[in-house]
């Protein structure tokens, strides 16, 4: 069985992946999210996936919490509306740190759970995983999660397991800027 090391941003959006793939791959879930802000709301959706990993016996992999290094990143990008400039960004970010972990602890894919967000563009973050494919020589999992009734059984899973559900992206910007409804 290939090992896997999934990327994700919160509960809400992995729940129903990590379910899929766990039963497909040896999983490691991967949270690295030096976007979100405040802290205690990184906190608090690094708590729900931790619960969730512990219940499904699920590998977890917790990185460093960079926003300082985010806010270099993205520094002349903080007017930018959400899903613009700001964001590829930040998911490149991300996933670098994905796919050099990956790489550097032999793992055979790497993967995300960002395109599950119902304003997250699989055909912006694909791509990005695609190009570090190439640069990490580390196999991309290329998915929309948005599919196949996925949200729907993440919905159910959430709300089965009473899981914290956020309102926002997570990065200071996007908690400024809706289009987000509550239960993002």
């Amino acid at each position: 069985m290939n090992n896997f090391l999934l990327h994700t941003c919160c509960a809400p959006c992995s729940i129903a992946i990590i379910d899929e793939l766990y039963q497909k791959f040896d999983l490691t879930v991967f949270f690295y999210n030096p976007n979100i802000f405040p802290e205690a709301e990184y906190l608090k959706r690094k708590k729900e996936v931790v619960r969730v990993c512990k219940k499904w016996q699920i590998k977890m992999v917790d990185m460093d919490y960079e926003i300082e290094e985010w806010n270099k990143k993205v520094k002349g990008l903080e007017k930018e509306p959400e899903m613009g400039a700001r964001c590829p960004v930040c998911f490149k970010m991300r996933l670098e740190k994905t796919a050099e972990f990956a790489k550097e602890n032999g793992y055979k894919i790497f993967g995300t759970s960002l395109t599950s967000g119902k304003n997250k563009k699989a055909d912006i973050i694909n791509p990005i995983g695609k190009s570090l494919e190439e640069k990490y020589e580390v196999k991309y999992y290329e998915e929309d999660w948005k599919k196949n009734g996925r949200q729907e059984k993440g919905r159910k899973l959430v709300n089965d397991m009473k899981i914290y559900r956020q309102d926002y992206c997570g990065c200071k910007y996007s908690r400024l800027s809706p289009p987000y409804e509550a239960g993002y």
